[in-house]
């Protein structure tokens, strides 16, 4: 059974509805990643999946359980993180502080996670007391991602995590990406840069006007000729 079923998924903002009935899964273990270009419905379709946005239609199951009704922090408590487009980090919090609110959800120990973190960003751990509002964006990005991380996700939902970055920090966002998978999370990745999205993914889907169109393995798509010159900037 996939750790994330995605059924005949409907949802969108007041009249506009942006994801049209698509259908998905995603394997415990796997980087799968979804392609398209703006507008297509790749981030309405996380947000309908972390219950950030209510689904019109559809059934989303996570672990066996039906989450498409439950609030957000439910789906949290349940092992499903989701780092917004955006970064959506508290700017007026400390370092520290933004990754304890990664972690409101449980009432454990929580000091290994945030070496873990520490770990995986060492920059972060360099500036603990500092406002997540003067971080640099890259710093901002890693911090979105440590937050999340700090909820001990079986499933990262990542919303364009490269977005607005020099090329320097995207190959240490994607380096990252595959550390979490090996340490044993799953990941779902939307992300405007296809190709490096395509290398790291074990497989992938393509959108269009809110309906998957294409599916495949991240290799297989990456050598599609429709994929490359739509998304891969070959004519």
């Amino acid at each position: 059974m996939p750790l994330l079923e995605v059924r005949d998924l409907r949802a969108g903002y007041g009249a506009i509805i942006a994801v049209k009935g698509i259908s998905l899964d995603v394997n415990e273990g796997e980087i799968v990643t979804l392609i398209g270009s703006n507008g297509a419905g790749k981030s309405t379709t996380l947000r309908a999946i972390s219950g950030v946005i209510r689904p019109r239609g559809g059934q989303v199951t996570f672990a066996g359980q039906r989450i498409d009704r439950l609030q957000p922090h439910a789906i949290v408590r349940l092992g499903l993180s989701h780092v917004p487009e955006g970064r959506g980090i508290f700017h007026s919090l400390s370092v520290y502080e933004n990754l304890l609110m990664g972690a409101y959800t449980r009432d454990d120990a929580i000091q290994a996670d945030l070496e873990r973190v520490y770990h995986l960003f060492p920059r972060l751990k360099e500036r603990l007391d500092q406002p997540g509002g003067t971080l640099s964006g890259g710093e901002q990005q890693m911090l979105a991602i440590g937050r999340a991380l700090m909820a001990r996700p079986r499933l990262l939902l990542l919303d364009e995590p490269s977005m607005g970055l020099s090329p320097v920090l995207v190959e240490t966002i994607f380096e990252t990406i595959q550390a979490i998978r090996r340490e044993g999370a799953t990941v779902l990745l939307v992300e405007q840069n296809a190709l490096m999205a395509l290398e790291i993914a074990d497989r992938a889907y393509v959108i269009e006007s809110g309906e998957i169109t294409l599916s495949g393995t991240g290799p297989a798509l990456s050598r599609d000729d429709a994929v490359r010159r739509a998304y891969l900037g070959e004519a």
